[in-house]
């Protein structure tokens, strides 16, 4: 589906059904140097069971145009913006990793724009180290490399893809690969910048489910813990053996979890 958002082109999938503006919105937001094919199965299964689906690329991702937004507040203020050009009131988020910080961002300061909010590979801050925020600078293949080893748990290290012949890591490499020159950097400056994750937290009203993964390195489950506590009556999901790529690593537990909320 294509759409102008603050009069840039955006793309969002809608889980191979077509966009009905009169059935419950859930918005998917995807992490930093991704784009929205991560969202694939959750997408087709909600788009298929009564719900409208807009898994999104986020401005400078994928096939939507513009420059990436430089901070998490401004990716808040675009997800409202998002809302109003599809003429919803109000959606259900889905983020990961630093799209979970957006979704998080926007449940607090829109707080009567979002029904229902799912938080997967969060924490209240996200710093970045310092190697791969230069290797990201500099556009150098390595900060592909950082975030493939670092995000990936056993299931990608040792083998457990849940499809056969199919390579974990080398996928989540050639995606990141697809990602423009300095779309990376303004992600992973955004997500070291971003402090106000418990302050967000405590404004949150909606239902909320945090999920994580019990062998995740970059967000890791203590952290997520943290943050699901300073929201009025989250739930927690933890899922084991698995890291950071939760959508790739275990698909079907994290869909499992994702039902608990939508």
């Amino acid at each position: 589906m294509d759409l102008t958002v603050a009069g840039q082109h955006v793309h969002a999938g809608t889980g191979g059904r077509a966009f009905d503006p009169d059935l419950p919105l859930v918005v998917f937001l995807h992490g930093a140097g991704l784009d929205h094919t991560v969202w694939a199965l959750p997408a087709r299964y909600f788009a298929h069971h009564d719900l409208s689906v807009l898994a999104v690329d986020l401005p400078g991702h994928g096939k939507s145009q513009g420059a990436p937004l430089t901070s998490i507040a401004a990716l808040a203020d675009w997800v409202v913006k998002l809302l109003d050009e599809v003429g919803a009131s109000k959606a259900a988020l889905v983020g990961h990793s630093q799209g979970a910080l957006v979704a998080l961002e926007t449940a607090a300061r829109h707080a009567e724009r979002v029904r229902a909010l799912a938080l997967m590979g969060a924490a209240p801050k996200m710093p970045v180290h310092p190697d791969l925020l230069a290797a990201a600078e500099a556009n150098d293949h390595k900060a592909f490399d950082l975030m493939t080893s670092w995000g990936f748990g056993p299931a990608g290290h040792l083998g457990g893809a849940r499809v056969p012949g199919s390579w974990l890591m080398g996928g989540g490499e050639r995606l990141l690969e697809r990602v423009k020159p300095g779309v990376l950097s303004a992600d992973l400056a955004a997500c070291n910048a971003y402090q106000e994750g418990m302050e967000a937290a405590a404004k949150v009203t909606c239902p909320t489910v945090v999920i994580m993964g019990s062998d995740d390195k970059m967000t890791p489950a203590r952290a997520g813990a943290k943050l699901a506590g300073a929201i009025s009556n989250a739930q927690q999901v933890l899922i084991p053996g698995c890291g950071h790529m939760m959508l790739a690593e275990k698909p079907d537990e994290t869909l499992d979890a994702l039902k608990t909320i939508l």
